[in-house]
């Protein structure tokens, strides 16, 4: 999923200005057209190599491919002090990789207790949605997580969001299209709430979005809350149900000398009723991440290794999936440059295990 936080240049209007300034702000590169309006750019890049045991095209052979995992452009502006907008792209790996849409926001911000979002961008969800792939601590995104979305965890609506103590807690609930149309289950056009609720003991994670790690920049202790709702939301025209889940998730970043702990947990539950729907789960997913950065650094960057544990239990199911984790992230400048070597086993009960090896390099600016 993304973001466009980042520390980054700031401009002025003037070409000597893109090499005289530099100050960390909002994202991207920033053009200041007077003193209440402006517009920022950033970019960000993810590719990797993947080799699969008997995943190549002949079905007995290991899969060694090279991809590009993502490619966004980030577009930041001001119209007014209390008014901004953000337009996001993303390749879609479906459509010949052409570039879509990925946020298209309008940003009513008159302050921290309350703040109107209108346009695509990610519902009120998980941790791990709203760090997106660019701020997970992982370099996949977890696979417990379902909740339904229109493209790379984004929906269509409103929301409403605010928070107290500069982001020790923070309220956010919307109302989105979810699934909609005269050939789904949802004919009706009804449309899908959604609501989080986090909380911070230690330090504040200010704004809409978080991350799942910071990389030992805070002191994290911090609990949500989530749940999303659409009445016939699930199964089809013909047979059309309910759908609605929810999870707890929690984050614990602390610094241990001059090194970091991280350990993170979730819990998903998944309802659809009793209607057959292969987009949707209908159980529970469990997700654990322990990671330890040290702080000593190695050439240009410091190692973070870590393992993640997910299982899903779901209904009509004959054994659970569990997945296994083990990476080695090497941080160069937190989540703008990093690269990440990871091993995966894959156990779908009485099927084979699938193996998997991968390196991904992450930049953003």
């Amino acid at each position: 999923m993304m973001h466009s936080r980042k520390a980054v240049l700031s401009i002025g209007v003037s070409v000597l200005a893109l090499s005289a300034l530099s100050a960390p702000v909002l994202a991207g590169p920033i053009l200041k057209i007077d003193d209440t309006k402006w517009i920022s750019i950033g970019g960000g890049l993810r590719s990797s190599f993947l080799s699969e045991d008997k995943a190549a095209p002949n079905g007995t052979d290991r899969s060694l491919d090279f991809a590009v995992d993502s490619v966004r452009l980030y577009l930041n502006g001001q119209v007014h002090k209390d008014i901004k907008l953000t337009f996001n792209t993303e390749k879609d790996s479906t459509n010949n990789s052409a570039a879509r849409v990925l946020d298209a926001i309008v940003r009513i911000e008159p302050s921290d207790t309350f703040n109107v979002w209108l346009g695509r961008f990610l519902p009120p969800s998980d941790r791990s949605n709203l760090s997106g792939p660019y701020y997970l601590a992982s370099w996949d995104f977890p696979i417990v997580q379902n909740y339904p979305a229109q493209f790379a965890g984004r929906d269509d609506g409103a929301a409403v969001w605010g928070q107290a103590g500069g982001g020790m807690f923070k309220y956010q609930v919307g109302a989105f299209q979810g699934r909609n149309g005269a050939s789904t289950s949802n004919r009706a056009d009804d449309l899908l709430y959604a609501g989080r609720l986090t909380l911070n003991l230690w330090d504040p994670e200010p704004g809409y979005y978080n991350s799942s790690t910071y990389y030992g920049e805070k002191q994290i202790l911090a609990f949500g809350l989530a749940a999303m709702t659409q009445k016939n939301g699930a199964g089809t025209a013909a047979t059309p149900g309910d759908f609605s889940g929810w999870n707890i998730d929690a984050l614990m970043e602390k610094t241990l000398g001059t090194d970091m702990l991280s350990l993170e947990g979730a819990y998903y539950h998944y309802d659809r009723g009793s209607v057959s729907d292969a987009t949707l789960f209908q159980g529970n997913g469990y997700m654990a991440r322990a990671g330890y950065l040290f702080n000593t650094k190695i050439g240009i960057g410091k190692l973070m290794p870590q393992v993640r544990f997910q299982s899903l239990d779901l209904d009509g199911a004959t054994d659970k999936r569990n997945r296994y984790d083990l990476e080695l992230h090497y941080v160069i400048d937190g989540h703008n440059a990093r690269v990440t070597a990871a091993y995966t086993n894959d156990n779908m009960g009485a099927a084979p295990n699938t193996n998997i090896f991968k390196i991904g390099v992450q930049l953003q600016i």
